[in-house]
């Protein structure tokens, strides 16, 4: 398995903990930027998707 290419946010502030978010074949990693070789989640991009998808909508409802 190759070392994961990490991507943090434009809206993280330096400092802040903010989460990770790498692609490797197929399937997308998480982690924290506090803790970046510590715990990795790795997911579908459907998966992710529909997860970001849930909290927009939670957001909107209130």
């Amino acid at each position: 398995m190759t070392t994961p290419h990490w991507r943090k946010s434009s809206y993280c502030a330096q400092g802040e903990a903010c989460l990770h978010v790498a692609a490797d074949q197929g399937s997308v990693a998480l982690t924290e930027s506090s803790d970046p070789t510590g715990a990795i989640l790795r997911t579908s991009p459907a998966a992710l998707a529909a997860l970001i998808r849930t909290v927009k909508e939670t957001q909107a409802h209130g």
